[in-house]
């Protein structure tokens, strides 16, 4: 009878393997550290520079950077150049600051030019040179938060603008900038950010 026996020990090794897997089950989870043990950690990293502040940029105005290159390069069609000149309001002229003419100084005598100019000003001059300009008859607006326009007056302008505005100063925190008309100041795109 040896198919019997064939078939009882094919039967034991099923039940064997039935029962070891039984027991097996799923595996242990691993032991919770005691606070004994020296668990290997990643070293610590090493000190990290901290990032410097871009430094403030040191590049001074020019008659071609205090206006969008676009209008430079419109000016330079025409046959425009610059005329760099110290900017003064009133009496005062203003330390770093600059004045410029564009207009075609090679061709005949003419009306033809625009005037821009720009300055760092600090609180107390902006105060004196307002004064002064408002003594002389010219005119104050104050805008929040842009700041303050101190314009000529209509009667005395060479030129006015489309709503009557001559020569005017804008006094914005820390810079003046000045332009043949009012309207001319949105041209001035200093300091560039």
């Amino acid at each position: 009878m040896p198919a019997p026996r064939i078939l009882g020990a094919a039967a034991v090794l099923v039940l064997s393997a039935v029962i070891l897997s039984a027991c097996a089950g799923s595996p242990e989870a691993a032991p919770e550290p005691t606070g004994n043990a020296q668990t290997p950690t990643a070293a610590a990293p090493g000190p990290t520079a901290t990032p410097e502040p871009e430094p403030a940029s040191t590049e001074k105005p020019t008659c071609e950077t205090i206006i969008s290159a676009s209008v430079v390069a419109e000016f330079e069609r025409l046959g425009w150049t610059a005329q760099e000149s110290p900017l003064y309001i009133g009496s005062t002229e203003m330390a770093d600051g600059l004045q410029c003419m564009w207009a075609d100084f090679q061709g005949p005598a003419g009306d033809h030019g625009q005037m821009y100019g720009w300055a760092p000003i600090s609180e107390s001059e902006a105060t004196e040179t307002q004064e002064e300009l408002v003594a002389q008859g010219w005119l104050r607006e104050d805008d929040d938060p842009t700041g303050v326009y101190i314009t000529e007056s209509a009667e005395t302008a060479i030129a006015t603008d489309a709503e009557g505005y001559g020569m005017t100063y804008l006094f914005g925190e820390g810079h003046v900038k000045v332009a043949d008309t009012k309207q001319n100041l949105l041209l001035i795109e200093w300091p560039r950010g």
